[in-house]
């Protein structure tokens, strides 16, 4: 009742799981930490998947659940939350899932906790927190004593030995910069840095736009749905260094590909220590543990571009061909990302998002960003169901269009389309429909292999959503998506764009990968 009379605004989901990836998608829509109420036992089980995913994303979100009254455990209650039951480790306390967790015991503990979460919530990095109250305590009337003034967190500033360490080992020397998602609040240093020294720069699929996907100076996406000229920069153009900013290069965002290596070593700037150095463990790193911006923005002052800018030669991402679209289905993914990129990331500032699976992959390859804020994607822990529920958290945070770009095995899996209809968020659904697990089934056939249970009985999406109040198109043709995508964005309903793609176009992740994975079965 407190919640409800409050300012704070309370949006009811369908699924706990749903509201967790919401949550994770409205924190970085809109930079405001966000909080998921869930009930004891299955309703806080149900949405830890979603608080695994804002965890490796470094969101801030705030997991608030119930648990049995301590008089009542260990005597069979409804859906009994405690020891006896779950383990402690790990769900109540801090570690490997939370960055801070407890179980309330009594209200005395509040201030201290609420102290506790104000200075989570002002770090640079995620901050993933659980409180856990017993269901007699939220009932419980208290006044917090604390005073109103706030803690205050002075940012250490750059070490000024690191950014000259750095100097000293670039020098002279070409290097490039490789850009990941916890860069995305240092865009103009970045932009800053390159342009004065020439350096080439490429970003991990999460950082798309960060630097301009545009610029001359760009070469490509790295990992999976990466292009090709990131591979033939490195082949002809190889650097003494790379600058690697705010990314842990993990399995998504580089593959670990040995071809990316510079000839000297790396230089990898994030604010979690536990980043540094672990994705190439026979590569030569020096590790900082900064903040991305102040650290850039130090070293574009300081370093001298004579000398390297002699030594760079950047081979651009080349501008993908035109594609005529067919008049008859289906329609070719490639074909469909050409009209995403020119009717909504050319004629809006929609969020576009995608989730994991093949859609990931198109979307990475083929897809431009001129700016950042705007593309999300969860490359690493890869939940299927993120952003088909995310879409609706992001839409409402901003209160703006945002697109999520899905399987149909994702959409039939976790999606909130009756939420966004309550709540009338602006959320579009582009479902590339191929009535299969497509990237499963293109990758065990890749393999030489025979796919299993990979189809899925035919779906139409958008009597799905007409059923639940949102509206929604089914394309047949590359000739009708341009309408298609236009009568989405233009939609005052939450809304559906079914898109019948030809499951026989190969995506990009599967083209790069199949080979690699042959050879490490052989061996």
């Amino acid at each position: 009742f407190a919640l409800n009379d409050s300012e704070a605004r309370i949006f009811h989901t369908r699924h706990e799981g749903g509201a967790a990836f919401a949550a994770t998608e409205s924190y970085f829509a809109s930079g405001r930490p966000t909080a998921v109420c869930v009930t004891t036992g299955p309703g806080l089980l149900n949405a830890l998947t979603g608080i695994f995913a804002a965890k490796w994303d470094g969101a801030k979100v705030i997991l608030i659940s119930a648990c049995t009254n301590p008089q009542n455990n260990g005597r069979w209650a409804i859906q009994e939350t405690s020891h006896y039951t779950m383990p402690m480790d790990g769900l109540f306390t801090s570690g490997v899932i939370f960055d801070y967790a407890i179980q309330v015991q009594d209200c005395k503990e509040l201030d201290q906790i609420a102290r506790r979460l104000e200075l989570g919530l002002t770090r640079p990095q995620g901050f993933v927190a659980h409180i856990s109250l017993p269901v007699t305590m939220q009932a419980a009337k208290l006044r917090l004593r604390r005073d109103t003034t706030c803690t205050q967190v002075i940012e250490t500033p750059c070490c000024t030995e690191l950014v000259d360490k750095c100097l000293k080992t670039l020098g002279k020397e070409h290097f490039a910069i490789w850009v990941g998602f916890g860069a995305r609040h240092a865009s103009d240093e970045i932009r800053y840095l390159a342009e004065k020294t020439g350096a080439a720069v490429m970003c991990t699929p999460r950082a798309k736009g960060i630097f301009p996907e545009t610029h001359p100076q760009y070469i490509g996406v790295t990992g999976a749905g990466g292009n090709e000229s990131v591979e033939e920069y490195f082949q002809y153009n190889r650097p003494a260094y790379t600058l690697v900013l705010g990314t842990r290069l993990g399995e998504a965002s580089s593959f670990w590909d040995q071809k990316l290596l510079p000839q000297k070593g790396l230089i990898q700037v994030d604010v979690d220590k536990n980043s540094l150095g672990v994705a190439y463990p026979c590569a030569p790193v020096i590790g900082v543990l900064s903040e991305v911006k102040s650290f850039v923005r130090r070293l574009a002052e300081a370093i001298d571009p004579v000398g390297i800018q002699e030594r760079c030669v950047v081979q651009s991402l080349p501008k993908p061909e035109k594609i005529q679209y067919r008049t008859s289905g289906p329609i070719r993914p490639q074909a469909l990302m050409q009209a995403i990129q020119d009717v909504i990331i050319r004629r809006s500032d929609a969020l576009v998002m995608s989730e994991s699976g093949n859609s990931f992959s198109w979307a990475n390859h083929y897809l431009r960003f001129p700016s950042p804020g705007r593309y999300r994607t969860s490359a690493e822990f890869g939940s299927m169901g993120h952003m088909v529920t995310g879409v609706v958290g992001a839409a409402l945070a901003k209160d703006a269009k945002a697109v999520a770009l899905v399987g149909d095995g994702a959409m039939h899996m976790n999606n909130e389309i009756s939420t966004a209809v309550k709540y009338q968020a602006k959320a579009v659904w582009i479902v590339l429909n191929d009535s299969r697990y497509g990237i499963t089934f293109q990758g065990v056939t890749a393999l030489g292999r025979k796919p299993f249970e990979t189809e899925l009985p035919p779906t139409n999406f958008v009597k799905m959503a007409q059923s639940l109040g949102g509206a929604g198109v089914r394309l047949h043709k590359e000739s009708e998506l341009v309408f298609g995508l236009k009568r989405a964005m233009s939609s005052k309903k939450p809304f559906v764009v079914d898109v019948m793609i030809d499951r026989d176009e190969i995506s990009p992740v599967i083209r790069k990968r199949a080979s690699t994975v042959k050879n490490q079965l052989k061996n």
